[in-house]
């Protein structure tokens, strides 16, 4: 299909309001920066607050791990396909491209948009169940990611990021799709604590954290538009599905399709407006097209049996020896050295120490930090002779199968 291009009428405003710096500001300005902990030195010009967010999210200690960690397709040999490091990049580039056209703060847009997913633990979502049922058993408080990203920013790591990032990354849930997005205030660093307190205590609370910021609502949508037509393209590159496996669609079919089709529809029913907004017949495109992803590849994804087979109970024992090794207060055991230590010697500076958070609030710290591999060397350093076994699915299994036939 063609793709979509903004109406004349609009591009010509946003060519004169642009020109005139007329256009109508809904933008989070930097000076509303919000921090725990206030600092008395003059904030650079040439390094605006928000973009202070964006450099310590980049250099903190767990945004390496991206790099290893399942998006959709686990146990998968392939570099062709989406990793969790390039899902946030292209979340943010999306996410920006939007928020340029619309006049918002493109710092605050890529902090949030590169934060949103640190605190995922390894094995996607798949992953994030098995570790919610571990935590639950043990303490009756839920695993949220887009929550345990804040915790990883603002707790283990106390790098003192703005308020409005913090929130922007705790309502960031690419689950849920909405037709309209508004801004919902959140205004004081308590507040915020109290509505994270629910997200651990009430089922399904924390999918309805909203953004307080404009900025905060483009990534969300724009989370949506990087892994739609992306996870189709990369089903068809391990050969899961076929390369016209989907029927037409007003937002299109393939990738580039849907990303420039709803980028220009958000563009044109938001422009102006304090709200981030889709049309009614882009809005249930998007949800037909969830409702196809979910049913060609996300419940069928050839990963998953693997994963409930071997990679929860690999979890599960980690999970409980770890925790055993620090009720011992067994020093040598990676929950200390890997892990606390770790935290330690990279922490910027805290309220209380480390170690006397909850013991298995660290040991959830530490699986969620982990990445694929890293989970499952660990499991074979605890385990040597455990009869689990993670085989991959290889670059040549295609030809390998040939072969068999």
């Amino acid at each position: 299909m063609a793709k979509e291009m903004l109406s004349e009428e609009l591009s010509r405003r946003m060519e004169r309001e642009k020109a005139e710096h007329s256009y109508e500001n809904f933008a989070c300005p930097d000076r509303n920066a919000l921090r725990r902990h206030s600092n008395s030195t003059p904030t650079p010009v040439w390094r605006p607050r928000f973009a202070k967010d964006i450099d310590r999210i980049l250099y903190s200690p767990y945004y390496n791990r991206y790099t290893d960690k399942t998006q959709v397709f686990s146990l998968v040999k392939n570099d062709d396909i989406t990793r969790r490091s390039l899902h946030v990049q292209l979340v943010s580039r999306i996410a920006r491209t939007i928020g340029r056209a619309l006049n918002l703060n493109l710092d605050l847009i890529e902090a949030i948009a590169l934060g949103h997913d640190i605190g995922h633990p390894p094995f996607a979502h798949t992953g994030e169940v098995f570790l919610n049922e571990l935590y639950n058993k043990h303490t009756g408080r839920f695993f949220n990611h887009n929550i345990h990203s804040v915790r990883v920013l603002d707790q283990i790591f106390s790098l003192n990021l703005s308020l409005q990032t913090l929130v922007g990354i705790a309502g960031h849930n690419g689950e849920i799709e909405l037709e309209e997005y508004r801004p919902v205030p959140i205004d004081s660093f308590a507040e915020f604590e109290a509505e994270l307190e629910k997200c651990y205590t009430i089922p399904g609370y924390a999918n309805k954290i909203q953004p307080s910021t404009l900025e905060g609502n483009v990534v969300r949508i724009s989370d949506i538009i990087a892994y739609l037509g992306k996870d189709r393209q990369d089903a068809a590159r391990i050969q899961m599905i076929e390369q016209n496996a989907f029927g037409s669609s007003p937002i299109g079919t393939i990738n580039s399709e849907i990303i420039n089709n709803l980028v220009v529809n958000i563009i044109e029913n938001s422009y102006g407006h304090p709200y981030i907004k889709l049309d009614a017949e882009h809005f249930q495109a998007v949800q037909s097209c969830k409702r196809e992803n979910y049913a060609m590849i996300y419940e069928n994804e050839p990963g998953r049996v693997k994963l409930e087979r071997i990679a929860k109970p690999m979890m599960t024992e980690i999970y409980e020896q770890l925790l055993e090794d620090l009720l011992l207060g067994k020093k040598n055991s990676p929950i200390f050295r890997h892990h606390i230590d770790y935290v330690n010697q990279t922490s910027y500076p805290r309220q209380k120490p480390y170690e006397a958070s909850e013991p298995n609030q660290m040991i959830v710290d530490y699986i969620a930090s982990m990445t694929d591999d890293y989970l499952i060397d660990l499991h074979h350093y605890l385990f040597p002779d455990s009869g689990y076994f993670v085989e991959y699915t290889g670059y040549f299994m295609d030809l390998l199968n040939g072969q068999a036939e």
